[in-house]
């Protein structure tokens, strides 16, 4: 669930190398579900000092039950 799928990112993510004070990220992913890792990774970056974090990814992952309802 988006619950747990949160809950199984905390705390993943941690910094590599430093960035410039109110640099501006982009971060990229291939697919988007729950916006839990997207959501993880901005936060890391917004409190290491970013100045923004866009996020693109190539695709959306979609609950085949809510679509077919629509």
């Amino acid at each position: 669930s988006r619950s747990e799928r949160f809950r199984q990112l905390a705390g993943v993510f941690e910094l590599a190398r430093d960035f410039p004070p109110g640099a501006r990220i982009l971060l990229i992913d291939d697919i988007y579900t729950t916006g839990a890792t997207a959501e993880q990774a901005a936060t890391i970056l917004i409190e290491a000092g970013a100045g923004s974090v866009a996020l693109l990814t190539l695709s959306r992952a979609y609950d085949r039950k809510k679509v077919l309802a629509i």
